[in-house]
């Protein structure tokens, strides 16, 4: 097996790197680094976390992750997938917990990028990854129903679950705070009709810089003080904090391994969805390997600075495309563009009213839903459905670390019973029409079947889900012949429980004084039961090549 190599894009990038190509990196960047951040703002509030951790976050791991990754383009920070997750462990272990464990998740990361496991994260099932895509969606609008409609709880304490907080958003709805909904509305329809205005300028960047204006000079001339501000809730730190290494211990280790876990696979897969949607685009291949271990670099150094959980984010990734990024450059450029933000203009954004980002979520939160491809999907086969519907509602009302590991089990077990019906297993006692077992007529006599021989064809894998069927198979025929033969021929591979399953078959029929015989095996399949002493049981003899010699061969037993 070849030995993973770590070989980041922005070296290959540097050997041919052009003036041209800087200057359009140069503008890509600062363009993406003006879109990351109010979504980096509003993902750290949404969070848990002050706004200025959602912007620490953009400005390491996005250096990190363009620095050391495996695609050209790939922009990488805080995105609302980890919303949940990350007010989840807040809540739970507070902030000391979210520092571990996106520790171990980066560690699990680099793990999986050095075992070269980044092609096994693309075939998780995409109605598990639309499933909970989904569910995130809407549990990040839940989140913001508060702050749409400026709802006051009176000290009580709004509950982490989905049901819990439309309950209490229910038992609070005659506090709304009319000011707080027009911002909202204002917010949301200035980003939805932005596109056709600029194609460059985001529209959320557009909303935030009106609607704070408005809004300050409402307060300033008109008097309306009901409008809540980041400033009200948030003191900001207009600097990068120290590096400060948490207390380990393994109670906590152990605890938030789990969650770790999926911080790590949401990790994985939304980077190197995002990654491969940028080669698409851009007609180049990352390295998912690569990219892995940059994902998880970030990951470790990132917490290390307050910030939290990131990953390749595909909107960021496209409007870098989109804007005229070539390579990796653009992405520092990004990171760049940001820590000058936070160093010299962050003490604005404690103008920006809560209801403008909270309109920001609804539309980060509708675009992540994808209620088109969710709805196309419920067409699709009813064990995809399935699988699609589990996960959502797991989502919604439970949390993201029991939906992913629920769906996974469920699509392994879909799959199984999938590979299960496809192997079949047929009895055949007259005769075989070569003729019937090829595309092309072969003018060849039928093969007789003596007396006293049975003959039986594995089409398909034979693996620990279909080994009682061959048992089944036999028992329902009921009778006791002289020599049994095994056709292998199409079987490509045999696992454990089917070598028992062969091995109790071939001794039972000793005791009967039936005579087994295998045709046909593949070479693979042939050197794993060599290699498990099956053939000592039931000798070298009595393995034949096709089936005309294992007829022969039962004749001569006959």
């Amino acid at each position: 097996m070849k030995l993973f190599e770590f070989k980041p894009k922005l070296v290959s990038c540097l050997k041919n790197y052009s003036k041209e190509t800087f200057m359009a990196d140069l503008m890509a960047g600062i363009i993406v680094g003006i879109v990351a951040l109010p979504l980096a703002i509003a993902f750290g509030i949404a969070s848990g976390v002050s706004p200025e951790k959602g912007i620490i976050t953009a400005i390491i791991a996005g250096f990190i992750i363009s620095l050391l990754g495996g695609s050209k383009v790939q922009i990488g920070g805080p995105t609302g997938a980890f919303i949940v997750i990350i007010y989840g462990i807040i809540q739970q272990y507070g902030e000391a917990g979210l520092i571990i464990a996106t520790l171990m998740a980066g560690v699990l990361l680099i793990l999986l990028g050095v075992f070269k496991l980044g092609a096994v994260i693309k075939f998780i099932p995409y109605p598990i990854i639309v499933g909970f895509t989904s569910g995130i969606a809407v549990t990040i609008f839940t989140t913001q129903i508060a702050d749409i409609f400026g709802l006051t709880f009176g000290g009580e304490k709004v509950p982490g679950d989905f049901i819990g907080k439309w309950i209490i958003y229910f038992q609070h709805f005659d506090t709304i705070n009319w000011w707080n909904t027009i911002v909202s509305i204002v917010s949301i329809f200035i980003i939805a009709i932005s596109p056709k205005f600029s194609k460059k300028i985001p529209g959320s960047l557009i909303a935030i810089v009106v609607v704070t204006v408005a809004v300050y000079l409402m307060k300033i001339y008109g008097g309306i003080e009901c409008i809540p501000t980041i400033g009200d809730r948030f003191t900001i730190n207009s600097e990068l904090p120290d590096a400060t290494v948490p207390a380990l211990n393994w109670e906590a280790i152990k605890n938030l391994f789990p969650v770790a876990i999926t911080i790590a696979v949401l990790g994985a897969i939304e980077s190197l969805l995002s990654a491969t949607v940028a080669d698409g685009v851009i007609g180049d291949r990352h390295d998912s390997n690569t990219e892995l271990v940059a994902q998880g670099v970030a990951n470790i150094i990132t917490p290390l600075f307050g910030g939290i959980p990131a990953t390749g984010a595909i909107a960021r990734t496209m409007t870098n495309i989109n804007n005229g990024g070539k390579t990796p450059v653009a992405g520092i450029i990004h990171a760049v563009v940001l820590l000058l933000i936070l160093l010299f203009l962050m003490p604005l954004a404690q103008y920006i009213p809560m209801a403008c980002l909270a309109g920001v979520l609804v539309i980060v939160s509708y675009n992540m839903s994808g209620w088109r491809v969710f709805k196309a999907l419920l067409k699709n086969p009813k064990s995809d459905v399935t699988v699609l519907l589990i996960t959502f509602f797991l989502t919604v009302i439970f949390d993201l670390t029991i939906a992913i590991e629920v769906g996974l089990v469920i699509a392994c077990v879909l799959f199984m019973k999938r590979v299960m019906e496809t192997t079949e297993i047929s009895v055949i006692t007259d005769e075989i029409d070569p003729n019937s077992e090829s595309d092309i007529t072969l003018h060849e006599e039928h093969l007789t079947i003596p007396q006293g021989v049975e003959v039986y064809e594995i089409n398909g894998p034979y693996f620990f889900g279909i080994a009682t069927k061959f048992e089944e198979t036999m028992a329902q025929l009921g009778d006791r012949p002289k020599v049994r033969i095994i056709r292998m021929r199409k079987v490509p591979f045999i696992d454990s429980t089917g070598i028992h399953n062969l091995t109790t078959l071939c001794q039972m029929s000793q005791k009967e004084k039936i005579t087994v015989i295998l045709s046909g095996v593949n070479e693979k399949v042939h050197h794993v039961l060599g290699k498990s002493g099956f053939y000592e049981l039931l000798g070298e003899e009595n393995i034949c090549p096709n089936i005309n010699v294992a007829l022969d061969r039962a004749k001569s037993i006959i």
